[in-house]
């Protein structure tokens, strides 16, 4: 068994996306990394320049407050709107007609609190249409588009936004002009909200939207302040490490599937918390000089982000930021006290460390976009006494046939998957008992793309 002081050298091995284990017994330590030449190339085109480039056109205009003005063709959130509309149709030219963009407008009614009036807000969307017309599969990646001030309800005065959340909004859009000209089966949506700070009402339209409108969507990477690395307060600069927030329990959680988890004792596997493993392993991967940290919380005390509101319709969705925060230039006013500069600046940006992060939500959203539909009805066979795991489960009822199965294995106590097995069959026995143990099963196909792990329930 690997030990717990061996385990992140050997996890950044990528269990999650490599090649597969001829020998079931084999373990990880042997096992080769192998990348895809596809995604590889893709992150090597993200540029730290071009995003430099889009958020200062985003600083550009003033302030992006969402009560600012929607008139304006040079400042506001109206002016902002557009030019991350027009970028995006930029995009759109090299899809060869498989990218549609949408301004996904929609009314927030006075809330008495941060929406004093009904607004009209909108959300900015990039839609690549996936190739396969049996895969239903949704993924989106997200960032906020809408800035503030000391004062969250002062539209007019400077705010910036250069890393709240210029920088995610950057990613995204440096994502959607990499992945435009490529075909992947499953569907892609590049999002910019509206209305993050005032209640997270844009990402709250979209989610129900999805609800409503029967999506199959499988996950919701979020990135809100991801392109610092410098913390002023302690002095920490260091740009290897990025959180992902996810949660345990998930929040519309059923009573059934309370059950289910007390049974398995499963309080640290929710899909989402599996989608954070996921993104450390896939990316640390395929960017080099980065550590993936996961946080087993939601988020940060007293704040919130665009994933919560995935999160409580019972969808997948993780949120990423810096691991360093710099609150003198994070909800500042814009000036100088005793010399020294306050305010979310461009200046105080590290790019580098953004196309970094850009890296990892780009391999993440590329691995689970060209990989099969995960297993269905995953269960482990719990009327036999014995020693040995007998799991089973059927292939995806949508979308390509798997290649295989990956079979993932981890001690109860452990953060981390510690081993993987590959089958080709729809069922595996293994020499480790199951009341020792976690497990889950990921489709794979033959290039070693696989989908989110599924946790196996009890099959009496």
């Amino acid at each position: 068994m690997t030990t717990k002081s061996t385990l992140k050298p050997l996890l950044a091995l990528l269990l999650l996306a490599g090649a597969p284990i001829a020998n079931p017994t084999e373990s990880i330590a042997q096992e080769v990394v192998r990348q895809d030449d596809d995604i590889k190339q893709m992150v090597n085109q993200i540029s730290a320049q071009n995003l430099e480039q889009l958020v200062r056109k985003m600083v550009s205009f003033g302030t992006r407050h969402t009560l600012s003005t929607t008139t304006s063709k040079k400042e506001g959130i109206g002016a902002a709107r557009e030019w991350v509309k027009s970028e995006f149709e930029k995009y759109a030219k090299t899809a060869d007609g498989r990218m549609t963009v949408e301004m996904d407008r929609f009314v927030v009614p006075a809330d008495g609190r941060r929406v004093p009036q009904d607004t009209e807000m909108a959300n900015v969307m990039a839609v690549l249409k996936g190739t396969d017309p049996n895969d239903s599969r949704v993924f989106i990646v997200g960032g906020h588009l809408d800035s503030r001030a000391t004062d969250v309800m002062d539209a007019k005065s400077k705010a910036p936004g250069a890393n709240d959340d210029a920088s995610g909004v950057a990613m995204v859009m440096e994502m959607a002009r990499v992945m435009a000209p490529h075909k992947f089966p499953a569907t892609l949506l590049f999002v910019a909200f509206q209305g993050e700070e005032q209640g997270l009402y844009g990402s709250s339209h979209l989610a129900e939207r999805a609800k409503k409108e029967g999506w199959n969507l499988v996950a919701m990477q979020n990135n809100d302040i991801v392109g610092n690395s410098y913390s002023a307060e302690t002095g920490l600069h260091d740009n290897t490490k990025v959180r992902i927030f996810s949660e345990g329990t998930p929040a519309n959680e059923t009573e059934e599937q309370a059950r289910l988890r007390k049974i398995l004792g499963a309080e640290s596997d929710s899909p989402s918390r599996n989608l954070a493993r996921y993104m450390e392993l896939v990316g640390e991967k395929y960017v080099d000089q980065m550590d993936v940290v996961l946080v087993h919380r939601t988020d940060r005390f007293l704040r919130g982000g665009d994933h919560t509101p995935f999160n409580r319709q019972g969808y997948t969705a993780v949120r990423m930021s810096e691991m360093n925060e710099d609150f003198d230039h994070q909800h500042q006013d814009v000036r100088k006290e005793d010399g020294k500069q306050y305010g979310d600046l461009v200046e105080f940006m590290d790019f580098e460390y953004l196309r970094k992060n850009a890296g990892v939500n780009l391999a993440t959203m590329a691995s689970l976009a060209w990989a099969p539909a995960a297993p269905e009805k995953v269960g482990v066979l719990t009327y036999n006494l014995t020693n040995k795991t007998d799991l089973q489960w059927e292939a995806p009822s949508k979308g390509k046939k798997p290649a295989g199965y990956y079979v993932l294995m981890r001690e109860t106590s452990s953060p981390n998957w510690e081993k993987r097995f590959y089958v080709t069959d729809t069922k595996a026995t293994l020499p480790y008992s199951k009341d020792n143990y976690f497990f889950a099963v990921q489709s794979a196909d033959k290039d070693g793309h696989a989908s989110l792990p599924v946790l196996p329930a009890p099959v009496r």
